[in-house]
């Protein structure tokens, strides 16, 4: 099984090539047919994705799981506690004078 993978120009968000768009979620992932360098050059033109990959996955029981550590990471999120992680928005985060 061969899916697409890359991310959102405006969140930085790993996303999904569904068949029809792009989800946040790789169990919505499709494998693509031949020509998917062709799908990714169409998307990259809209200029909404960037670093758009052919990845190598398998169906399984759980859903769709990308064959290498490194995608399955990018598919499972931050890998990070996101309580731990600084929150910009947050006064009570402080201030950094560079």
């Amino acid at each position: 099984m061969k899916i697409i993978t890359g991310s959102d120009l405006r969140t930085g968000d790993v996303i999904w090539w569904t068949g029809e768009g792009w989800s946040r979620h790789v169990n919505d992932a499709v494998d693509v047919p031949e020509g998917a360098e062709a799908i990714i050059a169409r998307e990259n033109a809209k200029q909404i994705v960037t670093d758009t990959q052919v990845i190598d996955a398998a169906q399984t029981d759980e859903g769709v799981r990308p064959a290498h550590i490194k995608d399955r990471i990018r598919a499972l999120g931050p890998t990070v506690r996101l309580d731990l992680s600084l929150k910009p928005a947050d006064p009570a985060a402080g201030t950094w004078v560079i």
